[in-house]
């Protein structure tokens, strides 16, 4: 692990300093959802990473680990104060080797990170997949899908092997959380008797987010985004769609929506081969 200067150290969260780790990323206008840091400890009780000057958090992060063979680095925030100092820097190498060692000897480890750091993070072993692009704006109070489905009506073993087709592999405990929150709209779609997509709008400090959106055509796609925009019409929406997905954009566009923010989807390890196609919304930017 990194040396740090005196009076700093880097260790385990508590449950105060991810709740501030939470307002931090409220303030730099990331809008997580209202539950997402409480789900993800619930999930992974060891994934969130404080940095500490004389026992006050300064900094922070989480390595969060899906399984034995995918992780996901998030939430990467120093205080004001300290930036500028190269303990950022510090902090993020900590966090890589903490969680390589979390994982299986041969594993992916994905991040979302801003493009001015996409140079330290190749240095450190990753490399850019692609872009991801936020967008925006009010729900329209659009037709929903006649055949939509709840997500309660759907078995969960369904739901997950669905999902493992569109994420680095099967999230059982995560996904049982994510998907039944608080305040959270989802809806699926069947094809011939098969899941073919589903989707979930979830409350956010502003509005909703929708994700993650998954769907086996632009057509399914379009009708699972009407079926929630309609839940929450009149609310204020965001969506995070893969750049190469060019019928995502195009749908974004078509819902009203504007682009207003992007980053880099980065990889370290074997390639996921993601199905980029079928990914109208990825779930989080802090956790995969």
């Amino acid at each position: 692990m990194p040396s740090l200067p005196a009076g700093y150290a880097i260790g385990p969260m508590v449950p105060e300093e991810i709740d501030q780790l939470g307002a931090w990323a409220t303030e730099e206008g990331w809008n997580p959802g209202r539950h997402d840091l409480a789900i993800a400890r619930r999930t992974d009780p060891d994934a969130f990473i404080a940095l500490r000057r004389r026992g006050e958090l300064v900094g922070g992060g989480s390595i969060f680990r899906h399984h034995d063979e995918f992780g996901f680095m998030g939430l990467f925030i120093v205080r004001k104060d300290v930036r500028g100092t190269g303990l950022g820097a510090l902090l993020w190498q900590w966090r890589l080797a903490a969680l390589r060692q979390r994982l299986a000897a041969v594993a992916t480890i994905g991040m979302d990170g801003v493009f001015d750091m996409v140079p330290f993070y190749t240095r450190g072993g990753f490399r850019f997949a692609h872009r991801d692009l936020r967008f925006e704006g009010v729900a329209p109070d659009s037709p929903p899908a006649p055949q939509a489905l709840s997500l309660n009506e759907v078995p969960f073993e369904q739901l997950l092997a669905f999902d493992a087709e569109h994420f680095p592999g099967p999230r059982p405990l995560f996904l049982q959380q994510w998907l039944f929150q608080p305040d959270a709209r989802g809806f699926a779609l069947r094809a011939h008797g098969a899941l073919c997509g589903y989707g979930l709008a979830r409350r956010c400090h502003q509005g909703f987010k929708l994700g993650p959106v998954f769907a086996q055509t632009p057509l399914q796609a379009t009708q699972l985004l009407q079926t929630l925009c309609a839940s929450i019409a009149g609310e204020a929406i965001q969506m995070d769609i893969p750049e190469p997905n060019e019928a995502g954009l195009a749908l974004a566009s078509t819902l009203g929506l504007q682009e207003s923010f992007s980053c880099a989807r980065l990889y370290c390890g074997p390639d996921p081969a993601l199905r980029i196609g079928q990914i109208f919304g990825v779930t989080s930017f802090e956790f995969g």
